[in-house]
């Protein structure tokens, strides 16, 4: 923990003459895309994955019709045939997973007022007005929602809900175009999955609360990381909307 604090420390040190008093503020931004980086290569392996599991739905559907009556042997035929495809039904959680190490240090780094046995000294950097080591409370607390520390939370749940409505559009427009591409597991070869993937397009809602109730510092990783996959999957996933686009020229 203290090596990290003083990973953070020097590089905030270094951005000090172009963001000034925000200067850990934008180390976190740079060390959370440097963290996207390294997770990238799985990032382009899951949405490979997703294909693949995709060029697979027509036998799947097959599997389905033959199993209609017996849920436990179309679980069993759908495994067997992502087995047989080198297909891994888990291989898009790989990228959020590889984060957490990296996430959870970060938030652990300003959530404690020492570091090492002396003061933590990163607890007394701000972004803008508002200290990172701070919660929204901290902030409705102080001078309000429209203080100057309350506004730099407006900001960053203005961004988050701006974040989260594309990836809702997209992720509608995805389900609608080709339904069985999010699908990952063949239907209802797992229970409860149908209604899940319902749920799927609100996710992105949910870092919202994870910015109203973490330490500023987590949460500015939260809503750089959040932006970051938006931008990624709408790059490496713009082949699930291919169909509609054809559905168009046709007409």
């Amino acid at each position: 923990m203290s090596a990290f604090a003083s990973l953070v420390g020097h590089l905030a040190d270094l951005l000090q003459p172009l963001f000034h008093t925000s200067s850990a503020a934008a180390a976190i931004v740079l060390f959370t895309a440097f963290v996207r980086l390294l997770v990238h290569p799985l990032s382009r392996a899951a949405a490979r994955g997703q294909k693949a599991r995709a060029a697979l739905q027509p036998k799947v559907a097959e599997l389905r019709k033959r199993h209609a009556k017996d849920p436990k042997k179309l679980q069993q035929a759908v495994m067997a045939l992502h087995a047989e495809e080198k297909v891994s039904p888990l291989s898009g959680c790989f990228p959020s997973l590889f984060q957490l190490p990296a996430f959870f240090l970060l938030y652990h780094l300003f959530s404690n007022p020492e570091i090492g046995g002396e003061a933590n000294g990163l607890l007394t950097h701000r972004l803008f007005a508002a200290p990172l080591g701070d919660r929204w409370a901290d902030a409705l607390g102080g001078d309000g929602v429209f203080g100057a520390a309350g506004l730099v939370y407006v900001g960053l749940f203005a961004l988050v809900a701006a974040v989260a409505t594309f990836n809702y559009r997209r992720m509608k427009r995805v389900m609608a175009v080709n339904p069985v591409s999010v699908d990952a597991s063949g239907g209802e070869a797992v229970p409860g999955l149908a209604s899940a993937t319902k749920f799927m397009p609100f996710m992105s809602f949910f870092t919202l609360f994870s910015v109203a109730v973490m330490p500023l510092a987590a949460a500015l990783y939260m809503v750089t990381s959040t932006t970051w996959s938006a931008v990624e999957r709408a790059v490496l996933y713009r082949w699930q909307l291919a169909p509609r686009a054809g559905a168009q020229s046709s007409t």
